[in-house]
């Protein structure tokens, strides 16, 4: 819940210091989620005035949110525990990785020997659940925040990455596993329409055109394709 309310906060204070109207923080409860909640979110009552202020909010949730989610995945990691499965006698729900999470996992605990996995600390659990949906926020579609990316970016061509993105979530839907099918009508029925700054002319600077394009790229290796290994 810490790692959801600074990405909140992070669209908040950004959103203030563009003089966009803007709601606090509040959780969506849902005690029968993995997670415990189906997130946070705040309300934009007001315009974005330009291209700048519309990166630089979409930007702000993600970094603010991993401030606290890289350091609970290392953190949780080192106090996880590596286990021979065929000695497990509770279930357990295995967790599917990122390419991210993965890679700090290898740095953390070398090549694991076959039969064995990570049982992962609750803090490295927050981490994970930071990092999974730090990414589906990244994706860039709609009014997600990598939607608000891609359109400072791109502008109205921005449509072509929606596209591109919900392509590969159908294929992931189709030959992977059904588990994005929901996500994928939700963005299909919402996820071509994005309201244009007041400016939508003025250009990015240089800083934010890198700023944004990493924040895509982390998205693809942020991204779980299998969440669940059920």
């Amino acid at each position: 819940m810490t790692i959801l309310l600074a990405h909140e906060l992070g669209h908040f204070l950004v959103s203030r210091k563009y003089g966009v109207e803007v709601t606090l923080p509040f959780f969506i409860p849902f005690p029968f989620s993995p997670f415990g909640t189906l997130g946070a979110i705040i309300q934009m009552k007001g315009t974005i005035p330009n291209r700048k202020a519309l990166l630089d909010i979409g930007l702000a949730g993600p970094l603010a949110g991993l401030v606290f989610t890289l350091p609970a995945i290392i953190i949780g990691l080192h106090l996880s525990e590596v286990v021979v499965l065929s000695e497990i006698e509770e279930p357990v729900i295995p967790l599917g990785s990122s390419l991210l999470f993965s890679l700090i996992e290898r740095i953390i605990f070398g090549p694991l020997p076959e039969g064995q996995d990570i049982i992962l600390h609750p803090i490295a659990y927050a981490g994970w659940v930071g990092l999974f949906v730090t990414a589906l926020n990244l994706l860039p579609v709609g009014q997600l925040d990598g939607g608000h990316i891609s359109y400072a970016l791109f502008g109205k061509n921005s449509k072509i990455v929606y596209y591109i993105t919900l392509g590969i979530l159908g294929l992931i839907c189709i030959f992977i596993t059904p588990a994005w099918t929901l996500l994928l009508i939700l963005l299909l029925i919402f996820g071509f329409h994005h309201p244009p700054p007041l400016d939508e002319v003025t250009p990015l600077d240089q800083k934010r055109k890198v700023a944004g394009i990493c924040a895509l790229i982390f998205c693809a290796i942020a991204f779980t394709p299998v969440p669940f290994q059920i």
